[in-house]
């Protein structure tokens, strides 16, 4: 007789066993003679050597798919556990399951959709650092934050770290009403969008109560060391040299950074200048730190957006050609 614990840190437990342990109990029926129990967020498995061995096998294949799909029907549980072949899971797995960064809540899938996003997601696994520059509606944000969340559930980091600069787009901060925290939750709010559309909300707000998930205002890093975490900076072109600066130099040991921008929508006074081009020029051949540019052709919002992209670029030539011709 031996015993094995199971955890069940990567999913939801109540998605695993079911409502009143439905999927619990077909679980105990296909491994009769194993004592089966559950607590909390484990599985406690009791028996002889090889029946162990084959439920492990079993609820791990079980755990993966809920991992990906978010959700998990008790008729997909019961066919995982009577499989003989791990085709079985196959016949419900997407076919190209490396495409998918990660799955959110029920069962929605976000993956890279365009070149240039999936080009994003090459360059964050070779390098440490990255910079993602394009303009708005391409996807920076949204696949970066999909990446980090796809290693913290695969335990390559132990923390996210999401930050912005708190700049107006030509609005006070001060007329706001609330504290700091309600005068900036607003510019962090695509943040909280990205996260609401990965993390079921449950565990989205068990992860910001522990840290283990924190959003702050680029000001909040400084004199911080940033260990075993992903990082990603939003909004870069709001940053000046400086406080750039003061960001790349937090990166600690085994932490990965993405710093996305979009140099047509800098928000900083007249009387400075945005840190984010001088940092990916000088930057950018250095071994370990990625580049990446995305343009129209990768906006996946309203099909306008792409036009309205392409006119003010046209506005902007014609304007600089103005300039250049005086």
């Amino acid at each position: 007789m031996t015993e094995t614990i199971i955890n069940l840190e990567t999913v939801n437990p109540l998605d695993f066993f079911g409502v009143n342990n439905a999927k619990l109990d077909i679980l105990k029926k296909k491994f009769p003679l194993l004592k089966v129990l559950s607590r909390g967020t484990q599985i406690k498995l009791s028996g002889a050597p090889e029946q162990i061995k084959a439920a492990t096998e079993k609820i791990k294949l079980a755990i993966s798919y809920l991992e990906r799909n978010g959700s998990m029907s008790n008729n997909y549980f019961d066919q995982i556990l009577g499989g003989d072949d791990v085709e079985v899971i196959d016949n419900f797995m997407e076919r190209n399951p490396n495409e998918v960064l990660v799955f959110g809540p029920n069962g929605k899938s976000v993956r890279a959709r365009t070149a240039n996003q999936k080009k994003l997601v090459q360059e964050a696994e070779k390098n440490d650092v990255v910079f993602a520059i394009g303009p708005a509606g391409t996807g920076k944000t949204y696949t970066a934050v999909a990446l980090a969340v796809r290693a913290l559930k695969n335990k390559q980091v132990k923390k996210i770290i999401l930050t912005r600069p708190a700049v107006e787009a030509g609005e006070s901060l001060g007329f706001l009403p609330g504290d700091l925290k309600e005068k900036i939750d607003p510019y962090l709010r695509p943040l909280y969008d990205a996260l609401d559309d990965m993390i079921p909300a449950d565990k989205l707000g068990y992860f910001m109560t522990t840290r283990t998930i924190e959003i702050a205002p680029l000001a909040y890093m400084r004199g911080r060391t940033l260990d075993n975490a992903f990082i990603i900076l939003d909004e870069a072109q709001n940053a000046t040299d400086l406080q750039l600066k003061m960001f790349l130099t937090r990166i600690g040991a085994n932490a990965k950074a993405i710093i996305t921008g979009d140099m047509t929508q800098v928000d900083l006074p007249k009387n400075q200048r945005s840190g984010l081009k001088t940092a990916a020029r000088i930057l950018r051949n250095i071994p370990g730190i990625g580049y990446i540019e995305l343009d129209e052709e990768d906006v996946v919002r309203h099909r306008l957006v792409k036009a309205i992209i392409k006119a003010y670029n046209a506005e902007h030539e014609r304007s600089t050609e103005r300039e250049e011709s005086k």
